[in-house]
C-alpha cells in the first residue's frame, strides 16, 4: 500500500495495491500488519459500519468526546469529499482541516485518528461508505460541530444546492461552543 501523510501528518491517505485485468480486480482492503508497518499506527478495530447516501447528503462533523474513535474510511460505490478536523488542543494543527476525495474508482482510504472531527458529502448520484472504528459507537458521548462553521471555513464542493443534513447535524455546535480534546 502507498501511504501519504496530509498537511496534518496524523491523517493519512492510503492507496491499496490493486491487481486487475479484464475479469475485474482484487485488493486487500485491510491487513493489520501491513497497516501498522505502513502507517506506524498500532490499533485494534472493534466495529465496521456501512452507510448509503444520495448526492448532496452531508454527514458530520462528528466525534465522540469520550471513547474517541479512530476511523479508517473508504467508499465502495460512488464518490465522497471527506474531511478530518483536528480537535486536539495540544496539537500544532488544532482547528485545521484536511480533505480527500474517496471513490469506488480510486479505492483510496482515509485514516482519521482519535481526536478528530469527521464528515463527508456525497458528490456522486449515490455513495456507499464503509468505515472501521477503534471504539464502539457511544451516542451519549457523540458531538457534532457545524459543517459550515465560519472559523473552520471548510471548502466543501459546490454541488449546485445546499447540502442535505440531518436535524442533529444542522444543530451542530459552533466552534466557539464545541468541546475539544486536550
Amino acid at each position: 500500500m502507498k501511504v501519504t501523510r496530509t498537511a496534518i501528518p496524523d491523517v493519512m491517505l492510503i492507496e491499496p495495491r490493486v491487481f486487475g485485468d479484464a475479469r475485474g480486480f482484487f485488493y486487500e482492503s485491510f491487513n493489520e500488519r501491513a497497516f501498522a508497518e505502513a502507517t506506524g499506527v498500532q490499533t485494534t478495530f472493534v466495529q465496521d459500519n456501512h452507510s448509503k447516501s444520495v448526492q448532496g447528503v452531508l454527514r458530520g462533523l462528528h466525534y465522540q468526546i469520550q471513547q474517541p474513535q479512530g476511523k479508517l474510511v473508504r467508499v465502495v460505490v460512488g464518490e465522497v469529499f471527506d474531511v478530518a478536523v483536528d480537535l486536539r488542543r495540544s496539537s500544532p494543527t488544532f482547528g485545521k482541516w484536511v480533505s480527500a476525495v474517496l471513490s469506488a474508482e480510486n479505492k483510496a482510504q482515509f485514516w482519521v485518528p482519535p481526536g478528530f472531527g469527521h464528515g463527508f458529502v456525497v458528490t456522486s448520484p449515490t455513495a456507499e461508505f464503509l468505515y472501521k472504528t477503534t471504539e464502539y459507537y457511544a451516542p451519549q458521548h457523540e458531538q457534532s460541530i457545524a459543517w459550515n462553521d465560519p472559523f473552520l471555513a471548510i471548502t466543501w464542493p459546490d454541488l449546485g444546492a445546499p447540502p442535505q443534513v440531518s436535524a442533529k447535524d444542522a444543530a451542530g455546535a459552533h466552534w466557539a461552543n464545541a468541546q475539544f480534546f486536550d
